[in-house]
């Protein structure tokens, strides 16, 4: 008659149990060592959630509405607008902000242009393109008109943000929308 009892085997063996705490102290470790790196790559969010971020100068330094403000009527200031394009921002008669402004890339082959006040009119160097205030084409190659970027300013800031409405200079979608 043997009646001992039956030995149970338990269900983790004490290598299993070391096993899995020396690999969850790796996963640990390594993925601490990970998140600050991966914060580091992941630029910072900028803007107000809306696509909308603060205009910059060419060095990424924010420039004050105050700053561009103080400039005579008519003036059109060059900035680092969206994902970096180049954009006019011009100051009304009345020293506010025009709620447009007009990104500084030629639509035929992606040229930057200067103002020419003289003329009134912005002109692209490369290819011979003319377009007027507003960034309609008057001459080309270029066939279509220059991008439009929302302009607003809250607290000395400028805002610049994408453009999505009806282009008011030809009464249809925007073809960068």
């Amino acid at each position: 008659m043997n009646e001992s009892l039956p030995i149970e085997q338990p269900e983790i063996s004490r290598r299993q149990l070391l096993n899995f705490l020396t690999g969850a102290t790796v996963a640990a470790a390594a993925s601490s060592a990970v998140y600050p790196f991966a914060k580091y790559l992941t630029p910072p969010a900028e803007g107000d959630g809306s696509g909308a971020i603060v205009a910059k100068d060419k060095m990424g330094n924010v420039i004050p509405a105050s700053q561009i403000l103080s400039e005579p009527p008519g003036t059109r200031a060059l900035i680092a607008g969206l994902a970096g394009e180049p954009t006019y921002l011009t100051v009304q008669p009345d020293n506010t902000l025009h709620s447009t402004g007009i990104v500084n890339n030629c639509t035929h082959l992606g040229c930057t242009f200067p103002w020419n006040g003289t003329a009134g009119e912005f002109q692209c160097p490369c290819h011979g393109s003319r377009y007027d205030e507003r960034g309609s084409v008057l001459r080309g190659p270029a066939n279509r008109p220059l991008k439009l970027v929302r302009v607003a300013v809250k607290d000395d800031r400028i805002w610049i943000a994408p453009w999505t409405d009806i282009d008011p200079r030809t009464g249809e979608t925007p073809w960068w929308v």
